[in-house]
């Protein structure tokens, strides 16, 4: 005995050193019984209070009695006996509360569970637990190496009796078969050991660290003393937004434990009160868990604490932490004020609460936290999980579990045909099929935009000459529809010009039923009153109206449809259940009643007949391209969680009765409108089992980079994000500037869409308006060129030649407009799409210079633009001068700067569209065309965060856009060698994603291929190319047809990386069956 209190008297260290040695004669079991008799001893020589405090003093080391309430454990005992020294945490106020607060839950918490104390210290609590509630074990951790050491020797003190006998419970258990304790910072070691734990409690530090390199010293059971007990007291910055308020280690103790807790587990916190109740709760309720506060009470601040720090945040923002005046006070006071009341003699308090929480959606909840593991920590700051209403809850953090695990899993968005995501539109097939008993499948389903977007784009492919439209869905028609009295039939019996005659009729079917026989139109577009969308009849009745004088009707279902697992029927669902949909008739339905976001739509279209599904993919894809990626994934989501749990194929399919046989002959598609869609080249149908390789689609499926995954992410874990933070403005205007030199100020119009082809189709029909001729150069997009005649623009090609790069001249342009009336000019630049070649900034100025001579109004198409992988001597556009000069000079006209970002952030399937217009007279006319899809709240966060960053020329989103052009000058070398070694000669690309290629190798020779299951032999040109590579390959190119070249296919480049090598194998593999 003296020997040891001899050893311990030299210092702290050397007590330590005795301790040590003590601890290992009690681990091992043929020492342990007079290593627990000499604890005992010991314990008699300090057992007064006077004793104890002077042991500290002298031999730097204390024996306590704890004492756990009126509770007596299984052998009777009232305390605990423990052992302290100076470099550990004490027990204090803080952890009495906490353990009062544990007292508050049930026996039954603890009672056969995995328990984990985070910051242990000695272990007292986590001996306290084992001894009242038998879990089935207890981890004790600790980053201090001593305290762990301390708290296996309390344990053993414990675990055994005076006489060093196991002291066994009631079910045969000593405390040592209970607990366990490691040195872990914070969670690490039951992380590492792929622990799941039921119960993670913690009274953890929360002081604001002066000194924030405090932890970056290494932590060795050898450091200081002094440095040891300030793990106990201070933490360092972690990376949080709770970091401010000296929260930052629970924060990151939370998250920690989300990972490692069972999805009912619990955890139980102390949190100090000073910076405020709703901070504390908030902490938790943002991370996705549900609190309960167990206990409260208040405790004197240690008088040695510093809280300058806490005085210093005051200063700089509007948070007050707070207070109180000693024990009795019940008024907060600041921490500025508390400070000055401390220095000057006061006692200062503060609330201490215990908080218990459970994860509310845990397995959505552990998904999105496994998420943002992934070098995506920025954005945790961003991440509220907190919401009022349960019903929001349940929708948002299933669908953000979704989006985690999707941005998680992939590298890139994958091709989705432009009617909608296959997968999307199963969904919907499927929620028919469950829920209304309707058997549809995704190909009877087309996705849109929006409601308006769906109905102007069914007129605009029938292209009737009369309309009658329900007033309540007209509002969304272009104003010129509405007010023309032309509703004469002409006698060609089409409509050749575009103005459409709609008139308003009231939603009510017997108004309705009567405007429709005595106007006869040919198209009737409606909605259903809710006291008629009961039953079926008034359906019926205007199904029989419009068949029998051969109308299309369009039926909007958007009021009456519900997206919920028990949805209210109505009479036209009702009616589908039994019956086939007429092939004269289509249902609409918008999808807006979601709980989170009132203005994220998506429309999904529903027809029967294969022609009219058909002819609206291809008028979507002509039109708008395609329907926001991330808005089906919204909505994908929520038809999933109503699906998920419902058996596979336990209802069998509805028996419907036989179609009726129609009356009168349907009003169909005009003669032009069926040309157009044989000649332009749209996407290919393909099969689940035999994927196409798509080199003929204008997106990026390079992989996503971070930056772009955590910005689409962060817009949507975000709640409450100001108009401020979406308004993008600022961020254009700035990159049309600096990009292009293209001049805006207070009168220019900025337009913003879901993609840049909503935006050139409504120019398009500016054009038309204005009676205009669109004039196009060889070698332009030839979905544009084909949406520009599906739109009925009267359109001019302007010829280019290989000597030039097919690159529009001075000469060439001069000579085209002068036979042209009111000219609109398209240029793609700088980056020219499909050639890949590049306009300079003198070539475009003197285009420009001959625009303005003839008074042209130019459409400058940008959104190619923005990866020039082969451009050295380019120097990028300054127009500004040259524009005002030029506008000063002529002012009809004008330069309408039409742009992307899905090129120049390589943000792969995020897609934008933005357009500049400086001629208030254009503006005014493309206003009155209604109906535009806007991009949503979250895309233009998403897109101003990306601005942003390129604007503060971040390292990690620059260093991604370079290293992606890196990618597609490699690709473009390699595809251009395949090509040329197999018989295709290539014009020289600089930038973009597309390349051209003759095929003269092939040009003329006759082979065999196979189609629609049979064979067919054809001589091949620079168009069935097109077709003969997609049979015998399975590789999707685009033909001369489509680029406006003579001889040149395209082939773009852009394509994930395993895809890529395919199609190179493809193009080899086309060379060995038709080469020869």
């Amino acid at each position: 005995m003296e020997e040891f209190l001899n050893r311990c008297e030299q210092s702290g260290d050397a007590a330590y050193s005795a301790l040590r040695s003590l601890l290992e004669r009690l681990e091992d079991p043929t020492t342990r019984t007079d290593a627990r008799i000499f604890l005992s001893e010991l314990h008699k020589r300090f057992n007064s209070k006077e004793a104890s405090e002077s042991c500290l003093q002298t031999y730097h080391f204390q024996i306590q009695e704890i004492y756990l309430e009126q509770y007596e454990g299984f052998q009777k005992r009232k305390k605990l006996i423990m052992m302290v020294i100076p470099s550990i945490f004490v027990p204090e106020d803080w952890s009495f509360t906490f353990y009062e607060g544990l007292n508050r839950h049930p026996d039954s918490i603890f009672k056969d569970k995995t328990v984990s104390e985070l910051g242990c210290g000695n272990g007292w609590i986590s001996i306290a637990i084992a001894e009242k509630w038998s879990p089935l074990k207890v981890y004790g951790l600790d980053i201090n190496p001593r305290a762990v050491k301390i708290s296996w020797i309390n344990l053993y003190l414990n675990a055994l009796d005076d006489n060093g006998q196991p002291i066994y419970d009631g079910e045969k258990k000593t405390l040592l078969d209970r607990v366990e304790f490691y040195e872990s910072d914070l969670l690490s070691y039951c992380k590492d050991n792929h622990i799941e734990l039921e119960r993670i409690v913690g009274c953890i530090p929360q002081i604001l660290n002066p000194n924030p390199d405090a932890m970056s010293k290494i932590i060795t059971e050898n450091a200081s003393e002094e440095f040891l007990h300030s793990l106990s007291n201070y933490c360092a910055l972690q990376g949080f937004v709770e970091d401010q308020f000296g929260l930052g280690l629970i924060a990151r103790a939370v998250e920690e434990g989300i990972s490692v807790i069972k999805p009912l587990g619990i955890m139980i916190f102390n949190m100090g009160g000073r910076p405020g109740q709703a901070v504390c709760k908030r902490l938790f309720e943002r991370r996705g868990l549900r609190v309960n506060k167990l206990w409260q009470t208040k405790v004197l601040q240690a008088a040695d604490t510093d809280i300058s720090a806490l005085v210093e945040i005051e200063k700089s923002g509007p948070h007050r932490f707070e207070f109180f005046m000693g024990l009795a006070g019940d008024q907060p006071i600041c921490a500025r004020t508390a400070w000055a009341y401390a220095e000057s003699g006061g006692r200062i308090s503060h609330a201490l609460s215990v908080y218990s929480c459970q994860i509310r959606q845990p397995n959505q909840v552990k998904k999105i936290f496994e998420f943002l593991k992934n070098g995506l920590s920025d954005i945790r700051s961003s991440l509220d999980l907190s919401f009022e209403d349960d019903s929001v809850a349940d929708e948002k953090i299933p669908f953000l579990a979704y989006l985690a695990n999707v941005l998680k899993d992939i590298s890139f968005f994958p091709y989705e045909p432009p009617a909608g995501s296959r997968r999307f539109r199963s969904l919907i097939a499927r929620f028919m099929r469950t829920y209304h008993h309707i058997p549809l499948t995704a190909d009877n389903v087309v996705v849109f935009p929006s409601r308006a977007v769906a109905i102007e784009s069914a007129l605009r492919l029938l292209s009737p000459r009369l309309a009658v439209v329900d007033e309540q869905l007209s509002r969304y028609l272009p104003r010129q529809w509405l007010t023309t009295l032309d509703i004469e039939k002409t006698e060609t019996g089409e409509n050749s010009e575009e103005v459409i005659a709609v008139i308003e009729a009231p939603r009510q079917s017997d108004l309705m039923v009567e405007l429709i026989k005595k106007l006869r139109p040919e198209v009737v577009v409606t909605g259903m009153a809710m006291f008629e969308s009961v039953t079926s009849s008034s359906f019926e009745h205007l199904l029989d109206t419009t068949r029998d004088i051969g109308s299309r009707l369009f039926l909007d279902i958007s009021d009456q449809f519900e997206l919920s697992s028990l949805p209210s029927s109505n009479g036209v669902l009702k009616y589908l259940a039994r019956n086939p949909l007429p092939p004269h008739a289509t249902i609409v339905c918008s999808l807006l009643k979601n709980q989170v976001y009132t203005d994220l739509e998506v429309a999904f279209v529903i027809s029967e007949e294969k022609e009219m599904f058909r002819a609206l993919c291809k008028t979507v894809e002509l039109l708008q391209g395609s329907t926001a990626i991330i808005s089906q994934y919204y909505y994908g989501c929520l038809f999933h969680e109503l699906l998920a749990f419902q058996l596979a194929d336990r209802r069998p399919p509805s028996q419907r009765e036989g179609e009726k046989t129609s009356a009168t002959e349907v009003n169909g598609f005009s003669s032009s409108t069926i040309q157009i869609f044989v000649d332009a080249e749209l996407s290919i149908n393909e099969s689940d089992d035999s994927p196409l390789i798509h080199m003929d689609i204008d997106q990026s499926f390079l992989p996503i980079t971070t930056p772009v995954k955590a910005a689409i992410f962060e817009s949507f874990a975000r709640q409450n994000i100001t108009e401020s933070e979406t308004d993008v403005t600022c961020g254009i205007r700035q990159l049309v500037s600096s990009t292009y030199g293209y001049p805006s100020d207070s009168n220019t119009e900025f337009v913003y869409a879901d993609c840049p082809v909503a935006l050139f189709t409504k120019l398009v029909l500016c054009c038309v308006q204005e009676g205009g001729t669109l004039c196009f150069p060889t070698g332009t997009n030839g979905n544009y060129v084909s949406a520009a005649k599906f739109l009925k623009a009267k359109i001019a090609s302007i010829p280019t030649n290989a000597e030039a790069g097919y690159r529009l001249t001075e000469k060439t342009l001069t000579a085209a407009l002068e036979t042209v009336n009111k000219p609109w000019i398209y240029i793609s630049g700088p980056t020219i799409n499909p050639t890949g070649l590049l306009y300079s900034n003198e070539e475009i100025i003197e285009l420009l210079s001959v625009c303005a001579k003839f008074g042209a109004r130019v459409i400058l198409d940008t959104s190619f633009s923005g990866v020039e992988f082969n451009s050295k001597d380019f120097a990028g556009w300054n127009l500004g001068a040259t524009l005002k000069k030029l506008s000063s000079a002529n002012p009809n006209f004008c330069v309408a700067l039409l742009g992307g970002l899905f090129f120049k952030m390589l943000s792969s399937g995020l897609k934008f569209g933005f357009l500049l217009i400086n001629e208030p007279s254009l503006a005014d006319v493309f206003h009155g065309f209604a109906g535009l899809s806007k991009p949503h709240s979250t895309i233009k966060y998403t897109v101003k965060k990306l601005l942003d960053l390129a604007e503060q020329k971040t390292g990690n989103l620059l260093d991604a856009i370079a290293e992606q052009t890196e990618i597609l000058g490699s690709r473009y070398k390699q595809l251009k060698q395949t090509l040329e070694s197999s018989g295709w000669e290539v014009l020289e690309a600089q930038s973009g994603v597309s390349v051209l290629a003759k095929p003269s190798a092939y040009l003329g020779k006759t082979v065999t291929i196979n189609k629609d299951d049979s064979s067919l032999e054809i001589k091949l040109d620079d168009i069935n190319i097109r077709e003969a590579m997609l049979s015998s390959t399975g590789l999707c190119i685009n033909s001369a047809s489509w680029t406006g070249i003579s001889g040149y296919c395209r082939f773009t480049i852009a394509l994930e990386d395993s895809d890529f090598k395919r199609a190179l194998d493809c193009i080899t593999k086309f060379k060995s069956l038709f080469g020869n």
